[in-house]
C-alpha cells in the first residue's frame, strides 16, 4: 500500500526568499514527514558524488537506522571517500523501489542530475523530499527543503537530524562533517560562516576526530599526484590572465596507471593563482566533456555554467557539454569573457 502521510499536494517553498522563520518551519515540516513516516526510506544523491553528496546522504542514513526506519543507500562512492562506509551499507543502483517507499533526493540542483536509481524507480516513489543548498534548485519533489544560504547539504542534514531528536554519535557525525569539509575547501571558501562553523564545532562534540579526518580526506593514490603533473602541464591564462584553464583527456589518463583519484580536485590547485579570478577544468571523455568552474571577486561560476546547460553556485559550479575538449573549451571562454565584461574585470 502507498503510504502519503497525509501529504496531498506538491511543496516546493524554495526558503531562500522566506527567511529563517520559513526555512525552520520547513526544517519542521520534513522532520515530521519522515517521523510519520511507516514504509522504507531510500536515499540518494547526484553523479559524481563529492563529499556534500556522499556525507548528507550517509548522515541521515545512520540517522534514520537508529530511529529503527528500513533505510537503503545508493551512490556510487568515490575511492577517496570509500572509507566513511561500512561494509554493505551503501549499494550503488537500485533498479526499484519498494512499495510505499520515501524517496530522499539530496544534494542535486537538477531531477535530471540525480544518480543511484532508475527512472523507473524514480517515478516510482511514494513521496519524494527533495534536500538541498544550490540556488538553481527549482523545488522539485513532494516535499522541498531548499536553502542556498548553507554552505553545505550536510549543514542542512545536520539541523534535520536535530530536529529528529536522534542522539547524536560518531558515525553519524563524522559523514555530516565531511561534507561541510569538502564544500567549503577546508573551511576556506566565501561561504564558510559563522553558522557553519558552529555546526562544525557540533560535530566535534559529538566525537568525530577532527585531525584524522581532516588528513584521510586529503589522501589519494600515487597515481593522482602522477596525474596532477601531466594536468598542470597544460594550464594557460586566456582572457589577459583573467582565466586559467586546465584538462584532461582519456589519451592523457592512459599514460597513468587505473585509479588516480578523483580529478575534479585539480581545478582547486590553480583556483589560486595570482590575477586569475575564474578557474577552469575541463574532462573530455568520449561522448562529452565535463567542465568545473571556480570564481571569485564577484565573478560567477553559476553565470558562466548556467550559460552552458549546468549550474551550481557562485563560486563553484559545473556543466557537462555533448563537445569534444576544443569546442568545450571554446564555449566556455565566450561565456567567461561574457561574465568578466558584465563584472567589469574586461573591457
Amino acid at each position: 500500500m502507498t503510504v502519503r502521510v497525509g501529504y496531498s499536494q506538491r511543496m516546493t517553498m524554495n526558503t531562500a526568499d522566506t527567511g529563517e522563520t520559513g526555512y525552520s518551519a520547513k526544517l519542521r515540516e520534513v522532520a515530521a514527514a519522515l517521523r510519520g513516516w511507516t514504509g522504507p526510506v531510500a536515499l540518494v544523491s547526484h553523479v559524481d558524488p563529492d563529499g556534500d553528496a556522499l556525507g548528507s546522504t550517509l548522515a541521515l542514513k545512520r540517522a534514520l537506522d537508529s530511529l529503527g526506519f528500513d533505510t537503503v543507500l545508493a551512490l556510487d562512492v568515490p575511492p577517496y571517500l570509500q572509507f566513511l562506509v561500512g561494509e554493505d551499507e551503501v549499494v550503488p543502483h537500485l533498479e526499484g523501489l519498494a512499495d510505499g517507499t520515501l524517496l530522499c533526493i539530496l544534494d542535486v540542483a537538477d531531477l535530471p542530475r540525480t544518480a543511484g536509481l532508475s527512472q523507473e524507480a524514480l517515478d516510482s516513489a511514494a513521496f519524494t523530499v527533495n534536500i538541498d543548498h544550490h540556488g538553481t534548485n527549482d523545488g522539485f519533489g513532494d516535499l522541498a527543503l531548499v536553502e542556498p544560504g548553507k554552505a553545505a547539504t550536510c549543514q542542512i542534514v545536520k539541523e534535520l537530524i536535530d530536529e529528529l531528536g536522534v542522539t547524536w554519535t560518531g558515525d553519524i557525525a563524522t559523514p555530516c562533517l565531511t561534507g561541510m569539509i569538502t564544500d567549503t575547501g577546508s573551511f576556506r571558501f566565501s561561504n564558510t560562516d559563522a553558522s557553519l562553523l558552529a555546526a562544525a564545532a557540533d560535530m566535534l562534540r559529538h566525537g568525530v576526530d577532527y585531525a584524522a579526518l581532516a588528513d584521510r580526506l586529503q589522501r589519494r593514490p600515487r597515481s593522482y599526484y602522477q596525474m596532477m603533473g601531466a594536468v598542470l602541464s597544460t594550464l594557460t591564462y586566456p582572457l589577459d590572465g583573467l582565466v586559467a584553464v586546465a584538462h584532461l583527456t582519456p589519451a592523457m589518463e592512459a599514460e597513468v596507471e587505473r585509479d588516480a583519484g578523483d580529478s575534479d580536485d585539480y581545478v582547486g590547485l590553480y583556483r589560486y593563482a595570482e590575477g586569475t579570478k575564474l578557474a577552469v577544468f575541463l574532462k573530455e571523455r568520449e561522448d562529452h566533456t565535463k567542465v568545473s568552474v571556480r570564481s571569485r571577486d564577484g565573478v560567477s561560476a553559476q553565470n558562466v555554467c548556467r550559460e552552458l546547460g549546468g549550474g551550481g553556485h557562485e563560486a563553484a559550479a559545473g556543466a557537462k557539454l555533448d563537445a569534444d575538449l576544443a569546442e568545450t573549451r571554446r564555449r566556455v571562454l565566450e561565456a567567461a569573457q561574457r561574465e568578466l565584461r558584465r563584472t567589469g574585470h574586461l573591457q
